[in-house]
This record gives structure tokens, C-alpha cells and sequence, in this order.
């Protein structure tokens, strides 16, 4: 975290001072990231130097992931950043060490349209009073960051933390009063229909789980891992389902067109509708039947009643794979595919047959348009 001209106040210690000033050195070790992927739910850790994990490389996501496998849950961590030990499965963040609250705000957009998380973690505003910026309206900034997110990925899930404590006593009465803040934040967002949520990470950990008064030893952070892993597991579809992965791959044909359920221009963008096109046997035509009901493409997406959707005319789309019962399906005896959510069908629409005739849900007909084969 960067050193501040500033004189530091006598309730600094020298021990925090050190961390602000060593913490801005360490981002010279975080490389970009990999983009490693294991087909699962996208996830961003997002923040500062705790979610990058400047004293333990790889932080609470050390945990955290090792809770995933344990739990049978299929997650991948997004992000442009990377670090943390060969016992982390992927190494992707977004944690930026010494970074404010208006400079994850700065950038978040970009992230978000680049990455589609599914699920966004956000620790941020420990520097906000680590640098003494504005500390009264850090609240308002949150506001507004959260405000930013789900504006740019409206179906996500957004984990907001109360943030973990600061080693002494006059900064964490001002984390206290910055934590007492957020709960009315959430619920306002909540209220307007979106999908935030509180997590509590201050009273997970004391001030002994801290190295230098700011950041968590392995043990603070492996709480921080077992509170974000509660609360993920509280909220469905959040991390997906456990044991939702394999399943026979294959193309989906219509039997009135003879072409392929296709993702238009192999595109992997969140929200396309797929159609229907000639059978050329690309990653893009092949979708997976998985134990969980989904039919998977490029192994993390699914095939999705967009905006959850239950009407005739719903279009069906690619979305991250999410555990919701609008990315579920029947695959019926008679060649039907069904929404478990609606309980329509797969349906080219208008019973069209051409090369770029959208998909779409409708009322079950027992029409060839509605007939599928997979091989």
C-alpha cells in the first residue's frame, strides 16, 4: 500500500506505516493474469492488497478454493491480475494493492464487460482510511461503486464486506463507523431489485489474526475464506451447484432443419441468442448434458432463458452457468426440449428452418420446429 506524504498521526504505529509503505512495492510481484479457467461459475475477488493477498500470495482465495473442490462446486476465478501457491487451483483477481475505493471505480467497468463474472467478492475501503481520503463519504463512494457494477452486470451476484479490522483503536473506530454504513447501502439496492448482499468479514477476525496491523496471518485469511464461503453457499446459484459438471457432449440438431443449435459467430459474449446453423462440428455447436440439467457450451456457459424469463417469445441465449432453474432443461422421449423454470419449449422460431433462425422459448406444439436429435 503507497506511503503517505502526510505525517501519520500518532495513533499510526510504525508497523502500519510499514505496511502502506512495503504494500505498493509488493504489486511489483503480481503478474498478469493467466485466464485460467476450469469451466466453472465465473468469480471476481475484488479490491485491494487483502484480496490480492500482499502478506499470504493468494489470500483468503487459498481457502475459499480449496473449499470449492471440497465442496464439489466448479468455480473459476476472473480477473486481470494473478498470484498465490500451486494449492490455489486458479490464481485470477482483482485485487489492487493500495487501492482506494475511487480507483477500483475507475476501472471496474472495464473489467466487468471484460471478464462477466457471475459473482463479484468486494472487500475495498481499508486504504480510503489507511490515507485518510474523505473518510466520511468513503460510504458514498462504495455507493456508487456497487451502483457501477451491478448497472454493468445486472444479473450478478455482489458480495459487499464490512471490511476487516484495522490494528488499533482510533482507525478501526473509523472502520466501524465506515462498516455501520454499509448494511443501508445493501438494502437500498436490494430494495431497487438488485442483487447485493452483506457480508460481515470484521467480526470474523481480531486483531491477532493480523501481520502488521492491516493485513491477515494464513489463519485470518483462511477466516475471511470460511465467512465469504458461508455466505456464497447462502445465496443460490451463486457458486453454482455442487457436482454439477459432466455429461455426454454433443450437437443439438433441428429435425425440421437439419442445422445445429449454434452460438452465432462462435462469439462467447454473455446474453447472445443462439440460432440455428449448417452442422460444422465447432466448439460452439457442441453443448454438454450435465447431471444438473444444463446444456453446457465452451464449458462454462449455458444454455439460458435470458432475464429468466418464462413468456412465449423469451429468447435463449449463452449465460455463465449459474445453478438457476432458467438454465435447466428437459430432454423429453419425443425429442422436445423444455425449460424446468417455464415449461416451454425449445422452438425455432416461427418455425423457420434457414441458416440464422433465432431460438426461442414457446408453447409446446409437437411441431418438427420444437424436435431435437443429439449426436
Amino acid at each position: 500500500m503507497r506511503r503517505q506524504k502526510r505525517l501519520f498521526s500518532a495513533i499510526v504505529s510504525a508497523a502500519t506505516a510499514l505496511a502502506l509503505a512495503i504494500g505498493l512495492a509488493a504489486t511489483t510481484g503480481v503478474q498478469t493474469a493467466a485466464a485460467e479457467s476450469n469451466g466453472g461459475v465465473k468469480v471476481m475477488p475484488l479490491g485491494d492488497s487483502i484480496t490480492d493477498g500482499y502478506t499470504v500470495p493468494g489470500g483468503y482465495r487459498i481457502g475459499l478454493w480449496q473449499r470449492f473442490v471440497s465442496g464439489k462446486y466448479t468455480v473459476d476465478f476472473v480477473g486481470s491480475q494473478s498470484n498465490g501457491p500451486s494449492s490455489l487451483g486458479d490464481h485470477d483477481h482483482e485485487g489492487h494493492s493500495g487501492w482506494r475505493i475511487d480507483q477500483i471505480d475507475a476501472n471496474v467497468v472495464g473489467w466487468l464487460n471484460t471478464y462477466q463474472p457471475h459473482t463479484v467478492l468486494l472487500h475495498i475501503g481499508t486504504n480510503d482510511i489507511l490515507q485518510n481520503n474523505d473518510v466520511a463519504n468513503a460510504p458514498n463512494r462504495l455507493s456508487a461503486l456497487i451502483d457501477h457494477i451491478t448497472a454493468t452486470v445486472p444479473t450478478a451476484e455482489v458480495f459487499v464486506a464490512q471490511i476487516i479490522p484495522i490494528g488499533n483503536s482510533g482507525q478501526d473506530a473509523e472502520v466501524k463507523t465506515y462498516n455501520a454504513a454499509i448494511p443501508g447501502i445493501v438494502s437500498s439496492k436490494v430494495s431497487a431489485g438488485k442483487h447485493v448482499h452483506v457480508v460481515n468479514l470484521h467480526d470474523a477476525l481480531t486483531w491477532s489474526d493480523l501481520v502488521d496491523q492491516v493485513h491477515p496471518n494464513a489463519g485470518g485469511y483462511d477466516k475471511m475464506a470460511a465467512t465469504w464461503y458461508s455466505a456464497l453457499q447462502s445465496v443460490s446459484g451463486s457458486i453454482g451447484r455442487p457436482g454439477s459438471t459432466g455429461g455426454t457432449t454433443s450437437a443439438i440438431t433441428g429435425v425440421a432443419s437439419g442445422r445445429c443449435v449454434d452460438v452465432p459467430g462462435a462469439t462467447q459474449t454473455l446474453g447472445t441468442q443462439v440460432q440455428l446453423w449448417d452442422c460444422i462440428g465447432g466448439t460452439n455447436q457442441q453443448w454438454t448434458a450435465t447431471s444438473a440439467g444444463e446444456l453446457r457450451v465452451y464449458g462454462s456457459d449455458c444454455l439460458d432463458a435470458y432475464g429468466q424469463g418464462t413468456t412465449a417469445g423469451t429468447k435463449v441465449a449463452i449465460w455463465s452457468c449459474n445453478g438457476q432453474t432458467n438454465q435447466q432443461w428437459r430432454l423429453n422421449a419425443d425429442g422436445s426440449i423444455t425449460g424446468v423454470q417455464s415449461g416451454l419449449c425449445l422452438d425455432a422460431t416461427g418455425g423457420g428452418t434457414a441458416n440464422g433462425t433465432p431460438l426461442q422459448l414457446w408453447y409446446c406444439s409437437g411441431q418438427s420446429n420444437q424436435k431435437w436429435t443429439r449426436s
